[in-house]
């Protein structure tokens, strides 16, 4: 191969190095469909018709990281929760912790709000007396140092059980 029929390849991985935010937006990679877990609780009994806090617990896969809540940048994906509009359990708020500053060694400068390891969010639940089956999600985008996956929607499934 002739030395300089390499140089449009090189080109590009130089602009993509370039800035590790777009390069990780637009870097197609296989789908890490098991790159969050939601751990627990599987069962909870709350007071009916008040709300109530219930925290539930998540695990990102090592040498994995997902954007925070509340990115830095707005081109990045969201981590959030929801549950069906029509669902008997209402979501009434949501606390999300602090993500972690995260970059990369090509650029320093340019924090990334992050997920790592176990994280917990903070729900508090309104549901009405009986048991329920909430069939909620959690909407995401893992990457790891090199690229993003597409972004991915995990149930979290939780019997509720309003006294």
């Amino acid at each position: 191969m002739h030395p300089l029929a390499t140089l449009p390849l090189l080109a590009a991985l130089v602009l993509q190095a370039a800035s590790p935010v777009a390069s990780l937006q637009s870097a197609p990679a296989k789908d890490k469909k098991a790159s969050v877990t939601y751990l627990f609780p599987e069962q909870v009994t709350l007071p009916a018709g008040k709300p109530s806090p219930v925290d539930l617990h998540f695990k990102v896969e090592e040498g994995l990281h997902i954007n925070s809540h509340q990115p830095h940048a707005e081109e990045l994906i969201p981590t959030t929760l929801s549950l069906p509009e029509n669902a008997e359990v209402r979501l009434a708020s949501v606390t999300f912790p602090p993500g972690q500053d995260f970059s990369f060694a090509i650029n320093p400068k340019e924090k990334l709000n992050v997920y790592t390891g176990e994280f917990t969010v903070h729900a508090t639940f309104v549901a009405p007396k009986g048991e329920h089956l909430v069939q909620g999600t959690l909407h995401f985008q893992a990457c790891n140092n090199a690229a993003c996956f597409p972004p991915h929607t995990i149930p979290v499934v939780l019997d509720v059980i309003g006294k």
